[in-house]
């Protein structure tokens, strides 16, 4: 299973702090914010490389830090060759860039790197393995608003998904999808054919619901919380909660 970090955006949100320095990077005590998600990934048996999709500001910026780091698996980074946030090719084109580029043809674990997670990525492996089929994440989500600014999902009794809305202006359900992803190999000629077929290309959650209604998946009630990084608020209270 290859491990694939979707970090080719521009985190215009943070001003000044991610101008010229990539979100995922910034430092949350003595690590980073994806060295916390790395630690817990590379442990994980099933994985066997990380890959990072960047953009063509940052992308020596990973290198740099790919260089100095002390995984047991090893990390490739990935240059899109975009350089501005206007000229982004969105998350679902980067992971089917990265696809392409290296050939990928094997079981895939697809993250967004700027939350903090308070559990292991492995009890998520093994419920994928469990039911056989690629899966998603999903957590209970109460507020409302909150819920009309993210994918909504319907379950059946055994977390397989029977339906999924992008920021629905009614949510059907109360389970929330946070951007973690885990597509088969056996799905991938779906998730290659995409954008070509209508997927949005933007949101890595565009692709999560392109793909619920053409194959069976399920979802994983994540067993702890985590704390997304949006902006500058956002990421001080976490250096002053967690750092």
């Amino acid at each position: 299973m290859k491990n694939i970090v979707v970090a080719a955006g521009y985190a215009t949100r943070l001003g000044e702090l991610t101008k010229n320095f990539p979100k995922p990077l910034l430092k949350i005590g003595e690590n980073t914010i994806l060295g916390r998600m790395l630690d817990d990934i590379d442990t994980i048996d099933d994985i066997d490389e990380h890959i990072i999709i960047t953009n063509h500001r940052f992308a020596p910026i990973f290198g740099q830090w790919a260089s100095e780091q002390h995984y047991a698996k090893p990390i490739t980074i990935i240059d899109d060759g975009t350089a501005t946030n206007e000229t982004r090719l969105g998350a679902v084109c980067d992971l089917l860039l990265a696809m392409e580029r290296l050939n990928i043809d094997d079981d895939i674990l697809v993250v967004a790197a700027d939350n903090l997670l308070f559990f292991s990525f492995a009890e998520f492996v093994d419920f994928a393995k469990q039911k056989g089929t690629s899966c998603i994440m999903c957590h209970e989500q109460s507020d409302i608003d909150k819920l009309r600014r993210t994918g909504v999902v319907e379950l059946d009794d055994d977390k397989r998904v029977l339906g999924m809305e992008e920021k629905p202006a009614e949510p059907k359900s109360r389970w929330a999808v946070p951007p973690f992803y885990i597509y088969r190999r056996e799905d991938l000629e779906l998730v290659r054919h995409a954008v070509e077929n209508g997927c949005g290309k933007d949101a890595p959650g565009n692709l999560a619901h392109y793909m619920v209604s053409r194959t069976s998946m399920h979802a994983w009630p994540m067993s702890a919380g985590r704390f997304d990084i949006g902006s500058i608020d956002t990421y001080n209270e976490a250096v002053k909660r967690f750092g």
